[in-house]
């Protein structure tokens, strides 16, 4: 603030500098509703359909319950934000020392691209640090997943699969990846003890609501025909609101959706002529994070609406799409140009119709080049490294 102040017969300028108490403020969106919806299961309430906030009922699963209960004593009852920033800051490193770990394995994408993972990208700080969205911890447990099966503790892969369901449904977008992998790998007989570990460990965890009302916690936590406000969406703002309300169109999607899924799981995941053993053979890691990535892309792609927060759902997957399978007519610089719009897509707010056609141009680009591009390691050099 600048003024004149008056010292003994003299006029001179005053120069008052003020610094916000809070450098960091949070815009509140959720975290007060999640606090209130933990608040009510503290006090004794396990009835899901009874379970408000201020944004409205409570619709995730019971692992965010218990995770978000922990948050809520470790912040004075959901009040001290200043210590959920640092706790959601502290699980953003965690979150890319995961996602640096299955890169490292890859070794597929240029070491500059980390830079833009890291630094670039203003709306993931901001649903990690400055909303405090469940969203990254549903990733991060999804992350800590893809390493275990990469170290081949499926058991234990599964297990925070699970996990990650249990703190948010969207996690699922992988899960026909990772039922394609397990087949692969155990066919349907072993397959089964996998996927008990994933269904037994969302019945424990759902336990005490289950007892007390079954249907209003799978109709709640598992809604599948959830209506999203328009308003929201960034992937459809150029469609009249009536359309994107019209469940034609969410059962097109659907269709589009499962469509591509079987013929990536035909064509792309398992090559005619290739042994499906090799899928699980190195350097088979590529194939792993190809198929779950790739699994999760897809449905990304077809989502009946995307919401700001969802970004994350596969923003770290990004430049692994981009780069693990290079197609020769996509460069450095127009993969670069590909990521810069879907951040720009992701930024615009609220989203326009540009945005959202340049959201499904990008989203496109990527897709034809997963389909065209050519194997992770073509036979000849699989020989040479077996060779070597």
């Amino acid at each position: 603030r600048l003024g004149w102040m008056c010292v003994g017969d003299r006029q001179v300028l005053n120069v008052e500098v003020t610094t916000p108490s809070h450098p960091f403020p949070d815009t509140e969106i959720d975290w007060k509703a999640y606090m209130a919806q933990v608040e009510g299961v503290i006090n004794g309430t396990y009835d899901y359909t009874q379970l408000q906030g201020d944004t409205g009922p409570l619709v995730y699963p019971a692992g965010f319950v218990y995770i978000f209960m922990g948050l809520y004593y470790a912040t004075g009852r959901g009040t001290d934000i200043r210590m959920a920033q640092h706790i959601f800051a502290m699980l953003y490193l965690a979150t890319l020392l995961l996602v640096f770990l299955i890169y490292h394995q890859t070794c597929k994408v240029p070491p500059f691209v980390f830079f833009f993972m890291c630094c670039a990208s203003y709306r993931v700080h901001s649903i990690f640090v400055l909303r405090l969205f469940n969203d990254p911890v549903a990733m991060a447990l999804l992350f800590l997943s893809i390493n275990l099966l990469l170290a081949r503790r499926w058991g234990w892969g599964c297990c925070c699969f699970s996990l990650a369901v249990s703190v948010k449904m969207s996690v699922l977008l992988f899960a026909p990846g990772l039922l394609f992998l397990l087949l692969v790998q155990f066919g349907f007989r072993g397959a089964l003890p996998k996927l008990g570990i994933c269904a037994v460990l969302q019945v424990l965890l759902g336990l005490p609501f289950l007892l007390e009302n079954p249907i209003g916690y799978l109709s709640r936590s598992f809604d599948l025909g959830r209506q999203f406000l328009f308003r929201w969406t960034v992937n459809w703002r150029f469609l009249p609101e009536a359309l994107f309300l019209h469940r034609a169109f969410h059962l097109a999607l659907l269709a589009a959706h499962l469509t591509l899924l079987f013929l990536f799981a035909l064509c792309r995941w398992h090559r005619t002529g290739e042994s499906i053993l090799s899928l699980l053979k190195d350097p088979s890691k590529r194939k792993i994070i190809s198929t779950l990535f790739t699994s999760n892309f897809i449905g990304i792609c077809f989502s009946r609406s995307l919401h700001y927060q969802f970004y994350v759902w596969y923003f770290h997957t990004l430049p692994y799409l981009l780069w693990a399978m290079p197609a020769r007519w996509l460069t450095h610089l127009l993969r670069l140009l590909v990521l810069g719009l879907i951040e720009l897509s992701w930024n615009t707010y609220p989203s326009t119709s540009c945005s959202s056609v340049a959201l499904h141009i990008c989203h496109a680009v990527i897709l034809l080049q997963l389909w065209l591009g050519p194997q992770p390691f073509p036979k000849s050099i699989q020989h040479s490294k077996k060779a070597h």
